[in-house]
This record gives C-alpha cells, sequence and structure tokens, in this order.
C-alpha cells in the first residue's frame, strides 16, 4: 500500500499533466487556466482555480473537450442509439447523467481512462473477494441489479470488461421483482450488487422465505446505502457489506473496504474538496454541503473543480485495512434533494429517513413535498400502522417548527423509478419558494 506522501505525489503528478493538457487541447480551459503554471501547481493551490459546474460544462462541451474529433452532437447521437455498450469513434466510451436531481450531463472517456474508471469502481470488491476466489473453482458468480441501458455509467462499464475469474448475470430494474427473485434462486450468487433500494427489497424478499441465496459480499451502488439498509442487509445475509459513491464524471469516488466504517477516497486518481455551501473548505467531522472534484485521469474531459452536490464528512481516524486513502462517512445523499418551504424553512431528506428507518415492513418509501407537509407513499411487507407513522413523521416536522404540518401517508404496491432503475426517494416541490406551489 501506498504511503500517504506517494499518494499526495501521484496527485501532483497527475494534476500538473491534466492541467498542461487542458490549457492545450481545450480553448475554455485555456482562458479559464490563464493565470496558472501547470508545472509549479500544488494541491494546495486549487483555490486560485475557478469553480466549474455541470452547466458550464454543457453549454461550453465542444470547447472543453479535448478528442478533436469529439462534439456534443456526436455523442449525444452515439448515446441515443445504444442498445448495448459500443465504442465511439472505435475509441471513446460516452455516458450521461440521469439528471434527477438537476441538469442531465453528457461525459466521454478514451480507453486508457474507461480502464482506470472501470478499475476505480472494482477495488475493494476485488480486494474482498481475494481470498475467496483462491479458494474456488471456477469463476465468482456476481448478480447485478440495476440499470440496463448503456447510457448509465454502471452498466455500460460492466459490458465492456470481461473476466474468467467473474461471471456477471445482470438484473434490470426494469422487469417485476418476482423474475429478479427467481432468477437468483435459479442462480444462487456468490457476490449480490446493485442499487440500495433493490437490495433492500431483496432482503425483504429473503426474510419472507421466497430469495433463498447465501452471499459473500454485498455491494451498494448508485443510491445512498442508508444505515437501515445496511443494517437490513447484514441481518439477512451475515454477508460482508461493501458501499461505493460512484458518479458518471469520475467512476468511483470512495468505496468501502469491509475492514471499518465509511469509505476510502480514491485518493491516487481524483481530487476531492469537500466545502461549504460558500465553498469554503470543510474540516474533519463537518459534513460537507457539496464537492469539488478533479478528474486526475481523464484528459479528454477535463473536469476540473467540478461541482458535485453530494454531501460527505470526512473522517482523520485511519482505517484497520492500513490504507491511506483518506475515509469519509457513508454518504447520505445529496444537498438538493432537500424540502425549502413556502416560508424558508429547510428540511434535510434524511429527517424522514431517520422517522421510517425503524419500520421493519417498510420495504422502500417515496416522500414527496407538498406545500405545507408531505406525502409519503410506502412499500410494505406485512402489517403496518399507517396512523402512527403519519404521527412520527408529523412529529419530525414539528420539531423543525413546521406549524401544524400536513402528513399524508399511502400504501403502494410499487414506487415509479427513473429511466435508469433508480429510485427518487425525495421529491421536492418544483419551486419550493412559490406560495402557490402545490403538492
Amino acid at each position: 500500500m501506498w504511503p500517504a506522501e506517494r499518494l499526495r505525489a501521484e496527485r501532483e503528478r497527475r494534476l500538473r499533466e491534466l492541467l498542461a493538457a487542458a490549457r492545450q487541447r481545450s480553448p475554455w480551459h485555456r482562458e479559464r487556466l490563464s493565470q496558472c503554471e501547470p508545472d509549479r501547481i500544488t494541491e494546495h493551490d486549487l483555490n486560485e482555480i475557478p469553480v466549474m459546474t455541470k452547466n458550464d460544462l454543457m453549454i461550453n462541451f465542444d470547447s472543453i473537450v479535448t478528442g478533436p474529433a469529439l462534439s456534443l452532437d456526436l455523442i449525444e447521437s452515439h448515446l441515443s442509439k445504444l442498445t448495448t455498450d459500443v465504442y465511439l469513434l472505435e475509441r471513446y466510451h460516452a455516458v450521461e447523467s440521469g439528471g434527477s436531481s438537476g441538469r442531465r450531463g453528457v461525459f466521454v472517456y478514451d480507453w486508457d481512462a474507461w480502464t482506470l474508471c472501470y478499475l476505480s469502481l472494482r477495488r475493494y470488491s476485488w480486494r474482498a473477494l481475494s481470498g475467496y476466489r483462491a479458494a474456488r473453482r471456477g469463476p465468482v458468480v456476481m448478480a447485478k441489479i440495476g440499470a440496463a441501458h448503456p447510457v448509465h455509467i454502471s452498466s455500460a462499464i460492466g459490458q465492456t470488461f470481461a473476466s474468467p475469474d467473474l461471471a456477471i448475470h445482470r438484473f434490470p430494474m426494469t422487469i417485476p421483482m418476482e423474475e429478479i427473485v427467481a432468477g437468483l434462486n435459479s442462480l444462487r450468487p456468490q457476490v449480490l450488487e446493485g442499487y440500495s433500494s433493490a437490495l433492500y427489497q431483496l432482503a425483504h424478499e429473503a426474510r419472507a422465505s421466497r430469495l433463498r441465496i447465501a452471499p459473500a459480499l454485498i455491494s451498494a451502488i448508485s443510491e445512498p446505502l442508508l444505515p437501515e439498509i445496511r443494517a437490513g442487509l447484514q441481518e439477512t445475509w451475515k454477508a460482508v457489506v461493501l458501499n461505493v459513491w460512484g458518479a458518471s464524471e469520475a467512476g468511483g469516488c470512495a468505496a468501502s473496504c469491509g475492514n471499518g466504517p465509511g469509505m476510502h477516497l480514491t485518493d491516487d486518481l481524483l481530487l476531492i474538496e469537500p466545502v461549504d455551501a460558500a465553498g469554503r473548505p470543510v474540516p474533519a467531522g463537518v459534513r460537507a454541503a457539496k464537492v469539488y472534484l478533479t478528474n486526475l485521469y481523464n484528459l479528454t474531459l477535463p473536469l476540473i473543480r467540478y461541482e458535485i452536490t453530494d454531501e460527505v464528512t470526512l473522517l482523520d481516524e485511519p482505517c484497520a485495512c492500513g490504507s491511506q486513502h483518506r475515509r469519509i462517512e457513508d454518504i447520505r445523499g445529496r444537498h438538493e434533494d432537500g424540502f425549502v418551504y413556502p416560508d424558508g424553512r429547510s428540511v434535510h431528506p434524511y429527517v424522514f429517513g431517520s422517522a421510517l428507518a425503524g419500520e421493519r415492513n417498510v420495504v422502500e418509501y417515496q416522500v414527496r413535498q407538498t406545500r405545507r407537509g408531505v406525502s409519503v407513499a410506502v412499500v410494505c411487507q406485512g402489517e403496518l400502522d399507517l396512523e402512527q407513522l403519519r404521527l412520527k413523521v408529523s412529529a419530525a416536522l414539528t420539531a423543525l417548527a413546521i406549524h401544524e404540518p400536513e402528513v399524508q401517508i399511502t400504501r403502494v404496491e410499487r414506487l415509479p423509478r427513473l429511466a435508469s432503475g433508480k429510485l427518487k426517494r425525495f421529491v421536492p416541490l418544483p419551486d419550493a419558494g412559490d406560495p402557490e406551489g402545490t403538492g
């Protein structure tokens, strides 16, 4: 394992290479970085570089991307025709972000960067499985429950790469849960990977004796691994549970190692700056409002101090695994998932998560903000006292000085999902500051 100083030196080397390439090949970055001296900069000088947003990227895409034949129109046309993972111009891979929390984004990698993207997502799961693989004959069998369409990074990257040691079977979230359960019972995978909300549903299926598998490793991807989901997975299967924070912009941003709490940042391939709402650095132990991400390895689409609104909290104590990569607490979600009411009062989404987390028979839920409260849809397995749950959520809002909140709890058979299969768990009002807004 690399010591912290070597990791810092590697980041600095990659940072200088990235800045030099961006200034040379990207007109947009050339102007933005005109005062920057790539051969002298250190990561402590990053605050001298302006922040980059998704709007900046999408508006100026053609002057940011460095591949000479690439353009936004070409990439969009390529994405619109995909039915399986296919090279663009025999060299590139393109993906999109879902846009569930704002503007949709488009991202492109060349072959070398795409390979590093894959490794950044897989490194800790491979490490956790190393002893298990050595004791087996034949490949480890993985079941992956998530996006089916290759415009999504978790689907595309899994279709590009193959290994004789790992047999991956995919189950899209767009098929009925009954079909997924039947397929898993037939497959009997040793590794279970998928959206956190899907894994939680499967844990309920196992407790109801409909799902009969015994995975040795479970990996949660693409959605926050909430504490109640982690606890439910561990209680059901007694397996190692890993958490992966991934992004279309950078692949694996962080992952847990299975040896202690929290997740290791991808400190050799990315620079991640946790900051408050005003963009000021936050210390360990303080939850950041967002992060500025610099992808150090993708020179085709330079993302330098790129704003992502995931809320992270740095941990400063060392991990038992010995890795010197910095650690963060499990990701809890994005800042824009919060609810702001017409009188200006704000409620973090996990106020609702905390109220709902202790309900064993709640398989999944979706909270929609209304003008004076919330409307909660729950998928249940077994009995649930909806009135008691309503009072619990109402009390949580009242404690935050929301006067006489209106709370509705409805039991449903299934929840609507995005095209990627992800669950949009918290849905704010389109314009929460508009007193005429309706729920």
